[in-house]
């Protein structure tokens, strides 16, 4: 092979057996256990099979399974075989499989039993539907995952790693499909390796000793690095769960595991703040906690600072950088800032004609580094758009101080136009969570009976708090005291729960779309 060559299943993996590290338990799921060794030749089974099955080199393997041992045999599997992975959601219905299966055009699909009939009813009238390897159960008329292991020998010559390198492919990461169907942004091998060492290894200092835990799931990009890319590159061990991550959910296997990773969400930290469960909990085995996905409230970090006395690294990442790109780092966090850019990437703040903004002012956010991802699958116009060489055109709107701090000011087509002047629904949102008898806030723009645009929010009150005409009162009051009069929401709807997409973010456009239906 050449001097680049590289296989991922080799680097984040089979590398911790040359490094003596074959007994060492590598994965906790479900009250049982899995090491290196036993990782490594189960991946070799999984490349074994798929190569029976005629997967070839860069051929895309779908993979639509909780978090378990099976996902992380069938994700370095399709590694060491040299194909593609593409990770969905496996709560997911049918028209979304659909839009999946029909994209990706995957041969192979590795899925669990669950989503069987949903998928089932997304393949109905295909063409050529797809081969189906089912984990978890009984298969029905397709084949089992665990009998296609067994069948295979992970010495055969079936079973080798695949010679790529860095410039080969690897995997699809998906957007979140807030406008429109999610894209397939195509990432390489050596993408995922830049990403590692510069974040993973370089800003946040992964250790071989860590146990790490995630709330966010591994169909997620953001996951799949937390927990799993970056501790298997340091030989540390993971923690995984195929059920829903609630703030119960997480104390518990925190209690039984004792992570010193935690991986999550602003959601399920405040979550976790307020459940009853706390008051039990230990979490003096936590050393570090990263945070992305929306924005951190200023709160929410001082109550668990208080609590744990560990700082959260909030930080932002996308599909198309595969990861985290910009972040606060241990020691150095400033509250409301999402830090610095991390070592090994480059940004620059751009206005509407491309040109960068003078400092403090807000623009879209260009960023580069070794982990940009080549394209969006099928789509040429988006791709042309985004990519630039090295660089990557965001959507998303941030402002740079003088030290060199990013504040995110939201998304460029989430910006509201009130009364001439443009406002970030985020600022607004941030304030209003600062409210005692504010648990959630969602801002999006309303229509006055002129047809102007102004804010309206959607409120999910505090534990206790009923929503009315008496707390509208009360929060207008309290935000003119500190935004502009602009600024403050002409209207409140209340709500138990804001919607949230399959990463755990508000689904501003399902709110949005809400909002067109009211009569204010």
């Amino acid at each position: 092979m050449s001097s680049d060559s590289l296989n991922l299943c080799t680097w984040f993996l089979d590398h911790n057996l040359d490094a003596g590290r074959a007994d060492k338990v590598a994965l906790h799921c479900q009250g049982q256990s899995w090491t290196y060794s036993q990782l490594s030749e189960g991946a070799a089974r999984c490349a074994a099979a798929l190569r029976r099955r005629e997967v070839q080199r860069e051929e895309r393997v779908l993979l639509i399974l909780p978090d378990g041992v099976d996902f992380v045999l069938a994700w370095f599997g399709v590694l060491r075989a040299g194909a593609v992975f593409c990770m969905v959601n496996p709560r997911l219905l049918s028209n979304d499989f659909s839009h999946y299966l029909k994209y990706t055009k995957a041969r192979i699909v590795i899925c669990d039993r669950e989503v069987l009939p949903e998928l089932e009813d997304a393949m109905r009238g295909m063409e050529n539907p797809p081969r189906l390897l089912v984990s978890g159960g009984k298969p029905g008329k397709h084949e089992s995952f665990d009998a296609a292991l067994a069948a295979e020998d992970p010495q055969s010559d079936l079973a080798h790693t695949a010679p790529t390198n860095s410039s080969d492919l690897a995997g699809w990461l998906f957007t979140s499909g807030s406008t429109g169907q999610p894209k397939g942004c195509v990432h390489t091998q050596g993408d995922f390796v830049f990403s590692t060492e510069a974040y993973g290894l370089g800003l946040v200092g992964y250790e071989e000793s860590d146990i790490c835990l995630s709330v966010p799931k591994l169909f997620f990009g953001y996951a799949t690095g937390t927990n799993l890319m970056f501790p298997f590159r340091v030989g540390a061990t993971v923690v995984l769960f195929p059920g829903r991550a609630t703030p119960e959910e997480i104390l518990r296997q925190i209690a039984k595991h004792k992570p010193t990773f935690l991986t999550s969400v602003p959601t399920l930290i405040n979550g976790m703040l307020d459940a009853p469960e706390l008051v039990a909990a230990d979490l003096g085995c936590l050393r570090r906690c990263i945070s992305a996905g929306e924005a951190l409230p200023q709160t929410v970090y001082e109550r668990w600072l208080d609590l744990t006395g560990v700082e959260i690294l909030d930080g932002i990442g996308s599909a198309e950088m595969f990861h985290i790109y910009i972040s606060n780092a241990p020691g150095d966090v400033t509250l409301g800032s999402l830090g610095r850019l991390v070592p090994g990437y480059e940004a620059e703040i751009v206005g509407p004609d491309g040109a960068p903004v003078p400092e403090g002012e807000p623009g879209r956010l260009r960023i580069r580094g070794g982990s940009t991802a080549l394209c969006y699958w099928a789509d040429r116009q988006s791709s042309s758009e985004t990519f630039q060489g090295d660089w990557c055109t965001t959507a998303d709107i941030f402002r740079r101080d003088a030290e060199d701090r990013f504040w995110y000011e939201g998304r460029a087509d989430d910006l509201l136009k009130v009364s001439g002047i443009w406002c970030s629904p985020l600022e607004i949102e941030e304030v209003l969570r600062g409210h005692d008898s504010v648990q959630d806030v969602c801002i999006v723009p309303g229509k006055d009976a002129a047809g102007l645009t102004k804010p309206l929010a959607f409120v999910v009150p505090s534990s206790g708090v009923e929503g009315g005409d008496a707390l509208a009162a009360d929060l207008k009051s309290y935000i003119k005291a500190r935004l502009a009069p602009h600024k403050y929401p002409r209207w409140f709807e209340w709500r138990t729960e804001l919607p949230r997409n399959d990463r755990d973010k508000v689904a501003r456009r399902i709110l949005e779309g809400e909002a067109t239906k009211l009569e204010l």
